[in-house]
Protein backbone atom coordinates (compact mmCIF):
# COMPACT_ATOMS: atom_id res chain seq x y z
CA UNK A 1 0.00 0.00 0.00
CA UNK A 2 1.30 3.37 -1.36
CA UNK A 3 0.61 6.18 1.97
CA UNK A 4 2.06 9.58 1.45
CA UNK A 5 2.68 10.98 5.17
CA UNK A 6 1.05 14.81 5.28
CA UNK A 7 2.08 16.83 8.54
CA UNK A 8 2.89 13.80 10.42
CA UNK A 9 -0.67 11.83 9.56
CA UNK A 10 -1.46 9.16 7.22
CA UNK A 11 -5.16 9.93 5.06
CA UNK A 12 -7.15 7.25 6.01
CA UNK A 13 -9.99 7.45 3.53
CA UNK A 14 -7.72 8.58 0.80
CA UNK A 15 -5.03 4.85 1.83
CA UNK A 16 -8.66 3.19 1.34
CA UNK A 17 -10.29 4.61 -0.95
CA UNK A 18 -10.54 1.80 -3.41
CA UNK A 19 -12.42 -0.10 -0.46
CA UNK A 20 -15.79 -0.74 0.72
CA UNK A 21 -18.09 2.58 1.00
CA UNK A 22 -18.85 1.14 4.23
CA UNK A 23 -15.42 1.32 5.59
CA UNK A 24 -14.58 4.87 4.09
CA UNK A 25 -18.16 5.77 5.58
CA UNK A 26 -17.52 4.78 9.32
CA UNK A 27 -13.43 6.33 8.81
CA UNK A 28 -15.37 9.40 8.45
CA UNK A 29 -18.11 8.86 11.07
CA UNK A 30 -14.86 8.33 13.98
CA UNK A 31 -12.84 11.04 12.36
CA UNK A 32 -16.28 13.34 13.38
CA UNK A 33 -16.63 11.24 16.92
CA UNK A 34 -13.00 12.23 17.51
CA UNK A 35 -13.36 15.91 16.81
CA UNK A 36 -16.40 16.80 18.59
CA UNK A 37 -14.93 14.76 21.73
CA UNK A 38 -11.60 17.63 21.24
CA UNK A 39 -14.21 20.27 21.54
CA UNK A 40 -16.10 18.98 24.04
CA UNK A 41 -13.15 18.39 26.09
CA UNK A 42 -11.81 21.95 25.49
CA UNK A 43 -14.86 23.70 26.13
CA UNK A 44 -15.61 21.62 29.58
CA UNK A 45 -12.20 22.95 30.68
CA UNK A 46 -13.17 26.44 29.53
CA UNK A 47 -16.25 26.36 30.85
CA UNK A 48 -15.00 25.07 34.79
CA UNK A 49 -11.74 28.20 34.28
CA UNK A 50 -15.27 30.59 33.43
CA UNK A 51 -17.50 29.91 36.82
CA UNK A 52 -14.04 29.54 38.66
CA UNK A 53 -13.24 33.23 37.42
CA UNK A 54 -16.99 34.42 38.63
CA UNK A 55 -16.87 33.56 41.80
CA UNK A 56 -13.30 34.50 42.55
CA UNK A 57 -14.17 38.06 40.95
CA UNK A 58 -17.26 37.96 43.24
CA UNK A 59 -14.98 37.56 46.37
CA UNK A 60 -12.44 40.15 45.03
CA UNK A 61 -15.55 42.27 45.20
CA UNK A 62 -15.65 42.27 49.07
CA UNK A 63 -12.45 43.39 49.57
CA UNK A 64 -11.79 46.40 51.43
CA UNK A 65 -8.23 46.98 50.72
CA UNK A 66 -8.53 48.70 47.44
CA UNK A 67 -4.24 47.68 46.51
CA UNK A 68 -5.64 43.52 46.82
CA UNK A 69 -8.80 44.07 45.34
CA UNK A 70 -7.19 45.18 41.87
CA UNK A 71 -4.51 42.67 42.09
CA UNK A 72 -7.36 39.84 42.42
CA UNK A 73 -9.66 41.18 39.60
CA UNK A 74 -6.19 41.48 37.50
CA UNK A 75 -6.15 38.06 38.06
CA UNK A 76 -9.59 37.08 37.44
CA UNK A 77 -9.24 39.21 34.20
CA UNK A 78 -6.09 37.04 33.19
CA UNK A 79 -8.22 33.90 33.42
CA UNK A 80 -11.03 35.74 31.35
CA UNK A 81 -8.84 36.42 29.08
CA UNK A 82 -7.75 32.53 28.40
CA UNK A 83 -11.37 31.53 28.15
CA UNK A 84 -12.06 33.74 26.11
CA UNK A 85 -9.31 32.11 23.13
CA UNK A 86 -10.70 28.39 23.85
CA UNK A 87 -14.12 30.29 22.43
CA UNK A 88 -12.52 32.06 19.84
CA UNK A 89 -10.16 29.41 18.58
CA UNK A 90 -10.45 29.93 14.74
CA UNK A 91 -9.48 26.59 14.31
CA UNK A 92 -12.40 25.20 16.40
CA UNK A 93 -15.19 27.61 14.84
CA UNK A 94 -14.15 26.70 11.26
CA UNK A 95 -14.96 23.18 12.17
CA UNK A 96 -18.23 24.06 13.27
CA UNK A 97 -21.55 24.65 12.07
CA UNK A 98 -23.65 27.78 11.35
CA UNK A 99 -25.91 26.91 14.42
CA UNK A 100 -23.48 26.27 16.34
CA UNK A 101 -20.85 28.43 15.72
CA UNK A 102 -23.60 31.58 17.30
CA UNK A 103 -23.90 29.71 20.49
CA UNK A 104 -20.17 29.49 20.23
CA UNK A 105 -19.97 33.19 19.74
CA UNK A 106 -22.54 34.28 22.05
CA UNK A 107 -20.74 32.88 25.22
CA UNK A 108 -17.52 34.65 23.88
CA UNK A 109 -19.55 37.55 23.32
CA UNK A 110 -20.94 36.81 27.32
CA UNK A 111 -16.91 37.05 28.22
CA UNK A 112 -15.72 40.10 26.89
CA UNK A 113 -18.87 41.75 28.20
CA UNK A 114 -17.87 40.11 32.27
CA UNK A 115 -13.86 41.59 30.90
CA UNK A 116 -15.04 44.80 30.50
CA UNK A 117 -16.93 44.43 33.81
CA UNK A 118 -13.59 44.00 35.43
CA UNK A 119 -11.98 47.36 33.97
CA UNK A 120 -15.32 49.18 35.07
CA UNK A 121 -14.94 48.10 38.52
CA UNK A 122 -11.58 49.47 39.15
CA UNK A 123 -13.01 52.67 37.39
CA UNK A 124 -10.75 52.64 33.67
CA UNK A 125 -13.32 54.12 32.02
CA UNK A 126 -11.43 54.36 28.99
CA UNK A 127 -11.04 50.95 28.37
CA UNK A 128 -14.56 50.15 28.93
CA UNK A 129 -15.49 53.01 25.99
CA UNK A 130 -13.51 51.45 23.96
CA UNK A 131 -13.88 47.76 24.52
CA UNK A 132 -17.71 48.21 24.46
CA UNK A 133 -17.04 49.80 20.74
CA UNK A 134 -14.85 46.71 19.84
CA UNK A 135 -17.44 44.35 20.99
CA UNK A 136 -20.45 45.90 19.30
CA UNK A 137 -18.28 45.91 15.98
CA UNK A 138 -17.37 42.15 16.39
CA UNK A 139 -21.15 41.04 16.96
CA UNK A 140 -21.69 42.48 13.52
CA UNK A 141 -19.11 41.01 11.91
CA UNK A 142 -19.39 37.45 13.61
CA UNK A 143 -23.55 37.58 12.69
CA UNK A 144 -22.31 38.22 9.22
CA UNK A 145 -19.93 35.15 9.00
CA UNK A 146 -22.75 33.18 10.48
CA UNK A 147 -24.93 34.00 8.06
CA UNK A 148 -22.96 33.72 5.16
CA UNK A 149 -22.47 29.83 6.45
CA UNK A 150 -25.76 29.08 7.12
CA UNK A 151 -26.36 26.74 4.00
CA UNK A 152 -29.94 25.08 4.71
CA UNK A 153 -33.45 25.72 5.72
CA UNK A 154 -33.12 24.18 9.22
CA UNK A 155 -30.22 26.36 10.05
CA UNK A 156 -32.07 29.81 8.75
CA UNK A 157 -35.02 28.39 10.58
CA UNK A 158 -32.95 28.70 13.97
CA UNK A 159 -30.54 31.69 12.75
CA UNK A 160 -33.22 33.97 11.61
CA UNK A 161 -35.20 34.88 14.85
CA UNK A 162 -32.00 34.15 17.18
CA UNK A 163 -29.61 36.71 15.03
CA UNK A 164 -32.63 39.36 14.58
CA UNK A 165 -33.18 39.35 18.30
CA UNK A 166 -29.37 39.71 18.67
CA UNK A 167 -29.29 42.82 16.33
CA UNK A 168 -32.73 44.70 17.99
CA UNK A 169 -32.16 43.66 21.88
CA UNK A 170 -28.29 43.08 22.34
CA UNK A 171 -26.37 45.41 20.49
CA UNK A 172 -29.46 48.05 21.79
CA UNK A 173 -28.32 47.46 25.29
CA UNK A 174 -24.63 47.43 24.67
CA UNK A 175 -24.69 50.67 23.00
CA UNK A 176 -26.88 52.15 26.12
CA UNK A 177 -24.15 50.61 27.71
CA UNK A 178 -21.56 52.64 26.25
CA UNK A 179 -23.65 55.65 26.10
CA UNK A 180 -23.62 55.67 29.41
CA UNK A 181 -19.79 55.39 29.89
CA UNK A 182 -19.67 58.14 27.00
CA UNK A 183 -21.56 60.49 29.01
CA UNK A 184 -19.51 59.23 32.53
CA UNK A 185 -16.25 60.19 30.32
CA UNK A 186 -17.69 63.64 29.50
CA UNK A 187 -18.53 64.97 32.69
CA UNK A 188 -15.75 67.46 34.74
CA UNK A 189 -14.43 65.68 37.95
CA UNK A 190 -16.34 68.13 40.19
CA UNK A 191 -19.39 66.45 38.84
CA UNK A 192 -18.17 62.98 39.49
CA UNK A 193 -17.62 63.60 43.28
CA UNK A 194 -20.88 64.74 43.62
CA UNK A 195 -22.62 61.68 41.76
CA UNK A 196 -20.17 59.85 44.16
CA UNK A 197 -22.14 61.49 46.96
CA UNK A 198 -25.75 60.78 45.53
CA UNK A 199 -24.68 57.36 45.90
CA UNK A 200 -23.49 56.47 41.84
CA UNK A 201 -20.89 54.13 41.73
CA UNK A 202 -19.54 52.77 38.34
CA UNK A 203 -17.75 50.02 40.50
CA UNK A 204 -21.16 48.74 41.91
CA UNK A 205 -21.88 45.90 39.57
CA UNK A 206 -23.63 42.52 40.27
CA UNK A 207 -21.17 39.71 39.24
CA UNK A 208 -23.41 37.00 38.63
CA UNK A 209 -23.22 33.64 35.90
CA UNK A 210 -26.55 32.83 37.32
CA UNK A 211 -30.27 32.94 35.27
CA UNK A 212 -33.20 34.33 36.91
CA UNK A 213 -36.00 31.60 36.13
CA UNK A 214 -38.30 33.85 37.30
CA UNK A 215 -37.83 36.22 34.34
CA UNK A 216 -38.27 33.14 31.65
CA UNK A 217 -41.76 33.93 30.03
CA UNK A 218 -43.13 30.63 28.53
CA UNK A 219 -44.29 32.44 24.95
CA UNK A 220 -43.28 32.53 21.53
CA UNK A 221 -40.81 35.16 20.86
CA UNK A 222 -41.94 38.23 18.60
CA UNK A 223 -38.67 37.73 16.45
CA UNK A 224 -40.05 33.70 15.64
CA UNK A 225 -43.37 35.22 14.97
CA UNK A 226 -41.95 38.00 12.78
CA UNK A 227 -40.01 34.71 11.04
CA UNK A 228 -42.64 32.81 10.07
CA UNK A 229 -44.57 35.34 8.44
CA UNK A 230 -41.63 36.42 6.22
CA UNK A 231 -40.70 32.27 5.47
CA UNK A 232 -44.36 32.33 3.99
CA UNK A 233 -43.63 35.39 1.74
CA UNK A 234 -40.09 34.63 0.91
CA UNK A 235 -37.42 31.61 -0.44
CA UNK A 236 -34.22 30.68 1.45
CA UNK A 237 -31.88 33.08 -0.34
CA UNK A 238 -34.31 36.24 0.05
CA UNK A 239 -34.65 35.52 4.04
CA UNK A 240 -30.77 35.04 4.29
CA UNK A 241 -30.54 38.61 2.54
CA UNK A 242 -33.26 39.72 4.68
CA UNK A 243 -30.89 38.62 7.67
CA UNK A 244 -28.12 40.29 5.95
CA UNK A 245 -28.96 43.65 5.67
CA UNK A 246 -29.56 44.02 9.16
CA UNK A 247 -25.85 44.02 9.74
CA UNK A 248 -25.06 45.45 6.60
CA UNK A 249 -26.89 47.89 5.23
CA UNK A 250 -24.59 48.89 1.89
CA UNK A 251 -25.73 45.60 0.78
CA UNK A 252 -29.65 46.68 0.40
CA UNK A 253 -27.99 50.03 -1.17
CA UNK A 254 -26.38 47.79 -3.68
CA UNK A 255 -29.08 45.57 -4.18
CA UNK A 256 -31.38 48.91 -4.91
CA UNK A 257 -29.06 50.00 -7.05
CA UNK A 258 -29.39 46.70 -9.04
CA UNK A 259 -32.91 46.40 -9.15
CA UNK A 260 -33.52 50.07 -10.64
CA UNK A 261 -31.13 49.28 -13.59
CA UNK A 262 -32.94 46.03 -14.21
CA UNK A 263 -36.67 47.60 -13.80
CA UNK A 264 -34.99 50.44 -16.27
CA UNK A 265 -34.21 47.83 -18.92
CA UNK A 266 -37.39 46.15 -18.66
CA UNK A 267 -39.38 49.50 -18.44
CA UNK A 268 -40.73 48.92 -15.03
CA UNK A 269 -41.11 52.81 -14.17
CA UNK A 270 -41.74 52.10 -10.47
CA UNK A 271 -39.20 50.48 -9.26
CA UNK A 272 -36.87 53.52 -9.16
CA UNK A 273 -34.03 54.18 -6.11
CA UNK A 274 -36.48 56.84 -4.30
CA UNK A 275 -39.42 54.24 -4.07
CA UNK A 276 -37.44 51.23 -3.29
CA UNK A 277 -35.67 53.36 -0.48
CA UNK A 278 -39.15 53.33 1.07
CA UNK A 279 -39.87 49.91 0.18
CA UNK A 280 -39.14 47.04 3.10
CA UNK A 281 -36.28 44.70 3.68
CA UNK A 282 -38.66 42.01 2.38
CA UNK A 283 -39.57 43.47 -0.87
CA UNK A 284 -36.26 44.70 -1.98
CA UNK A 285 -34.89 41.04 -1.05
CA UNK A 286 -37.07 39.24 -3.00
CA UNK A 287 -36.78 41.81 -6.46
CA UNK A 288 -33.30 41.21 -6.24
CA UNK A 289 -33.87 37.45 -6.56
CA UNK A 290 -36.36 37.85 -9.30
CA UNK A 291 -33.98 40.15 -11.09
CA UNK A 292 -31.38 38.00 -10.76
CA UNK A 293 -32.83 34.23 -11.46
CA UNK A 294 -34.20 35.71 -14.90
CA UNK A 295 -30.71 37.14 -15.73
CA UNK A 296 -29.69 33.73 -14.92
CA UNK A 297 -31.70 31.84 -16.91
CA UNK A 298 -30.83 34.54 -19.84
CA UNK A 299 -27.41 33.65 -20.06
CA UNK A 300 -28.50 30.08 -19.95
CA UNK A 301 -30.74 30.24 -22.47
CA UNK A 302 -28.18 32.76 -24.56
CA UNK A 303 -25.30 30.41 -23.88
CA UNK A 304 -27.37 27.38 -25.42
CA UNK A 305 -28.65 29.05 -28.62
CA UNK A 306 -24.34 30.15 -29.61
CA UNK A 307 -23.23 26.59 -29.08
Amino acid sequence: MRVEVKNGFIDLKQALKDQGVEIRQLIEEVAQDIKFEQHRTILIRAYGLFIQAMNRFRSAMQFQDINRRNAEIDGVRGMLFEVLADYTNPHLLSETCAAGQLRRLECSWAIEQAIIATYQVQNEVSAVSERLSQLQDKIRDNALSVINRCESHDELDFLFPEISRIQKHDLVLLDSWHNHVSWIQSLPSSDLKDLSGFGLNTSEIIVSSEVNQTTLVDSVPSEQLIYEELAEKSHFYSLRDQLLFMFKPELRQEYEFYISQQAKISGYRTLVTSNLKQASDLTVANLYSYFNIRDESKDVEEEVTSN
